[in-house]
């Protein structure tokens, strides 16, 4: 199975396009999710005057703009529209208000951004994250249910293990939404007197990648993985160059059927 190894690069979020694709590059990526917030080299406010640009450094580079991680403006999708990015990805926070309340005003949010997704034929990506937020990924699947196709799971490792799931059920739930496959890896650490997560490499964790690869074969799923680059210790580059290697060899454990 062919992947586009793609890496989120929040590490690097004060980068221009050019600078960022060598980087990347050089790490053996083919693909980006591009952070465009308020602290990043592209922001919302300037995205669609930059993010044109931006992507268009990183394809000069090899590298192909899988995704922003951002919020659901319409300037956003604007931007992604003209850039040729195909999905914005966001997670759905969880307020004092309660679960309940927070999962209904979040479906409000989505309901409102589907007339932008059509208008502009961009995705958006709901990923689950340990938290304040829809943490599972039948969570992000029950808030997504009834919403047009546009509406993708980006499906994560390390917060499916966090919820006490498995990749051989989610994934196979979730099939018909994945949009993107992110991979990162994670433990529980007692520091302080109190357990607290903690990013680390890729056998290092909760989550199996090799059972990870195994379903997504099962599925005949060939679109983008992406790994996230988030450690909560140690140099960022030389662990996402070994993740990497590990996840290409995890895939090649499990071929296409094809």
């Amino acid at each position: 199975m062919m992947y586009l190894w793609s890496v989120f690069t929040k590490p690097w979020l004060g980068l221009p396009g050019d600078e960022l694709g060598r980087l990347i590059s050089g790490l053996g990526f083919a693909g980006a999710e591009v952070p465009v917030r308020d602290t990043a080299y592209v922001t919302p406010a300037s995205a669609e005057a930059e993010l044109p640009k931006f992507t268009a450094q990183l394809r000069a580079e090899g590298i192909e703009p899988i995704s922003v991680a951002s919020d659901l403006s319409e300037q956003v999708f604007a931007a992604c529209a003209e850039s040729g990015v195909p999905m914005i990805r966001i997670m759905a926070d969880l307020g004092l208000d309660g679960y309940a309340a927070s999962v209904r005003r979040n479906r409000e949010l989505l309901e409102d951004a589907a007339v932008l997704t059509e208008r502009y034929d961009v995705q958006v990506g709901v990923q689950p994250h340990h938290g304040r937020y829809v943490s599972s990924t039948l969570g992000v699947l029950q808030l997504l249910d009834g919403l047009p196709d546009r509406f993708k799971l980006v499906w994560d490792a390390a917060h499916d293990a966090l919820a006490g799931d498995h990749p051989a059920v989610t994934l196979e739930l979730g099939a018909d939404r994945l949009g993107i496959v992110n991979l990162k890896n994670v433990h529980y650490l007692r520091t302080d007197g109190a357990w607290k997560t903690n990013f680390v490499e890729a056998e290092e964790g909760l989550s199996d990648w090799s059972a990870v690869f195994a379903a997504l074969r099962q599925l005949q799923w060939s679109g983008p993985i992406c790994l996230t680059a988030q450690y909560s210790a140690g140099p960022v580059e030389e662990r996402l160059e070994r993740d990497l290697r590990f996840a290409v060899t995890s895939a090649a454990q499990h071929p296409s059927r094809e």
